[in-house]
């Protein structure tokens, strides 16, 4: 369920899926109860609770005659594709290669290279069987993370509470 619900202190419109105890407006930060909160229109989709707020919105600043004109927000996604350039022609308007950009997106989906060393030591701590200083650093390396960073890693993890070291053994928290 969405519903469109309005702040009594800033008349801000915003859309709230569910049911929440409380809702907080995200322009003056006011935290209400949500069955105190002014409910506008309730509905099962969010589509439509988004136009509701969107003519309410065009109505208040003289616009609403205008917004009646326009198409519903899922006409208008549908329309985006066919609006401007395809990514082919933008890319080789820009004077790169189409098919070399979209491997290099494949390659880079593939490979470890998106996440960050932290993160690959992070991976390692959880993977690796018995999580020993030497096995992490081991299956890091093979991550791409050379053994000294993973051991500073794994000692700053420690102190910062998001992991814990028992007889020489990682766990993360």
């Amino acid at each position: 369920m969405y519903a469109v619900v309005g702040c009594s202190d800033c008349s801000m419109l915003w859309v709230v899926e569910g049911r929440p105890e409380t809702s907080q407006c995200p322009r003056c930060g006011t935290t209400r109860q949500y069955a105190k909160r002014k409910k506008f229109v309730s509905t099962d989709e969010e589509d439509h609770a988004r136009e509701v707020r969107a003519s309410m919105l065009a109505n208040r600043q003289g616009h609403g005659d205008a917004f009646a004109e326009l198409d519903s927000f899922s006409e208008m996604e549908r329309q985006l594709d066919d609006v401007g350039p395809s990514d082919t022609e933008y890319l080789e308007g820009s004077g790169l290669d189409a098919d070399a950009v979209a491997e290099a997106g494949e390659r880079a989906m593939e490979s470890s290279g998106s996440k960050s060393r932290k993160e690959r030591v992070r991976d390692a701590v959880r993977e690796v069987d018995e999580a020993t200083e030497d096995a992490v650093v081991e299956d890091a390396a093979e991550r791409g993370v050379d053994a000294e960073y993973t051991r500073k890693t794994l000692e700053k993890l420690v102190r910062a509470g998001e992991a814990t070291e028992n007889r020489g053994t990682y766990r993360l928290l």
